[in-house]
């Protein structure tokens, strides 16, 4: 057994019309972490399903605990704005 390289190391989610869970099938540790704990908390809304060799880990999620969210870039006059808001407010990145 190999160890997989970051590129290897994927997210498929699988989501249809019907009112089917989500599958997810991921190697990303921490959101694995994530929908574990979510299994954990919610058992009727995550479960674990299958867990591979490779350290992948399968879940059935309900839908309605996904959300992907799809954003636009920034524009340069509004990136400059919230800059100096942030400024202003001490929002700075140190």
């Amino acid at each position: 057994m190999s160890k997989l390289t970051k590129r290897d190391k994927d997210t498929e989610i699988y989501y249809n019309q019907t009112n089917a869970p989500m599958l997810i099938r991921t190697h990303d540790q921490k959101l694995i972490r994530r929908l574990t704990a979510l299994a954990v908390d919610f058992p009727e809304l995550c479960r674990l399903t299958e867990e591979d060799e490779i350290c992948g880990s399968y879940f059935e999620v309900d839908k309605r605990r996904i959300s992907i969210h799809v954003t636009r870039p920034y524009s340069e006059e509004r990136r400059q704005r919230q800059s100096q808001w942030a400024k202003e407010n001490g929002l700075t990145g140190s």
